[in-house]
């Protein structure tokens, strides 16, 4: 059968539904659908934020937003002038659904339940009688004269302009090279690192203020590391791993972690700081006194590292032991062995290559009339809500454009 709509949005996703709403709301004569290949649509946003779906993020200049973007953090300044977290909020609210802010700046539904949010696009999509077909899995996109095709595994459609929602769907980007797109191979981002080290063996759960380096690069972070049972994890790590996205991928995941663990503090200044510790408290065990806000477990690991016994009082301890001590408190090396996935919010690097995107329409500069928002391009951000903003601010473009 060959079905015909102005407008076909593929992917059942965040960014498609979106997309779909806006447009419909702006121009109610548009006949729309969304074509979702499984059986169900949005979910992702259901298991998003641990099953309360992270809508966004209370960061509401553009300039600083953009900042949280290893990839696109030039291309969206111009888009999120347009909408930002502020327009997110407002959105949601018009459409029944209020936000709250947690301490970290995330902002969830009220409810804490991502089923608030699919609930909200569900009845939308309905009051606007946008078509929502699952189980439509396309086989083929191309353009003719004015309009553009579009086959299925069960069915043909037509179409006058065409929105791709697909996420890193490699059978799309396989399609779009072939209609004359330029993909940037994917690469996985927002992971953690397995560490198999003495010093963090018997520490899980014990969580420091650090900052990370790739030994023998320009890569650093900041922000809480968190020792877990296959080793580190924690804003701070996720935060490495995004920004290194392509050169960790590179390195097979197999580098030097170099971990100050008195976050900024320099060794010279730490080691001024030990000795200074030294003439104070020259009566108490080392081990068991621990001069910085800092885990007390860490600290004894620490120091049993730096060759200092349980019972040696800081008396006794020489100045090779603190030399030792200094090292390991500002630049311990720690030997990565891989990567692990971090929960069930897998994100990509990778995707269309932004030049070949008009960020002022969200359109297509190869072919007329094919739009893209979300993770379809190279487009991605750390945790935080941050890849959903990107995935509503190119929906309410394409809608604007459109």
């Amino acid at each position: 059968m060959n079905s015909k709509y102005d407008i076909i949005i593929i992917g059942g996703g965040a960014a498609g539904f979106f997309t779909a709403i806006n447009i419909a709301e702006k121009n109610k004569k548009y006949k729309i659908a969304i074509l979702e290949r499984g059986k169900e649509v949005l979910s992702k946003v259901r298991v998003s934020g641990g099953g309360r779906c992270n809508v966004t993020h209370a960061c509401f200049i553009p300039n600083d937003l953009v900042k949280y973007y290893p990839r696109g953090e030039r291309e969206l300044k111009g888009p999120f002038n347009q909408f930002c977290s502020g327009d997110t909020i407002e959105w949601f609210e018009n459409h029944g659904v209020e936000l709250k802010i947690e301490d970290d700046g995330r902002m969830f539904p009220t409810t804490d339940s991502s089923q608030t949010i699919i609930d909200c696009f569900i009845k939308a999509t309905e009051k606007l009688k946008i078509d929502i077909l699952t189980l439509q899995s396309v086989q083929s996109i191309f353009q003719k004269e004015n309009s553009w095709k579009i086959d299925t595994n069960s069915d043909t459609f037509q179409c006058q302009k065409i929105i791709l929602t697909t996420g890193s769907n490699t059978k799309v980007w396989e399609m779009l090279t072939n209609l004359g797109h330029t993909i940037v191979p994917p690469v996985p981002s927002l992971f953690t690192f397995n560490i198999k080290d003495s010093r963090i063996k018997d520490l899980m759960g014990v969580s420091a203020l650090a900052t990370v380096k790739v030994k023998g690069s320009n890569l650093k972070a900041s922000g809480p590391l968190l020792i877990t049972h296959w080793g580190m994890s924690g804003p701070g790590i996720l935060r490495l791993s995004a920004w290194g996205a392509r050169e960790l991928f590179d390195k097979n995941y197999h580098f030097t972690l170099q971990v100050n663990w008195l976050n900024e503090t320099i060794f010279e200044e730490c080691l001024d700081e030990l000795k200074e510790l030294k003439e104070v408290n020259n009566k108490k065990l080392i081990s068991k006194f621990c001069p910085f806000d800092f885990p007390k477990r860490l600290w004894e690991s620490l120091t049993f590292a730096s060759g200092i016994s349980n019972e040696l009082k800081w008396a006794d301890v020489s100045k090779k032991q603190l030399i030792l001590l200094a090292e390991q408190l500002t630049n311990g090396q720690f030997q990565v062995n891989g990567k692990s996935t971090f929960k069930e919010e897998f994100v990509t690097a990778g995707g269309i290559d932004l030049k070949e995107i008009n960020f002022k329409t969200m359109e297509s500069k190869i072919l007329p009339n094919l739009y893209l928002a979300g993770e379809i391009v190279n487009i991605d951000a750390i945790t935080g809500g941050f890849n959903f903003q990107n995935a509503w601010t190119g929906g309410f473009i394409i809608s604007e454009s459109i």
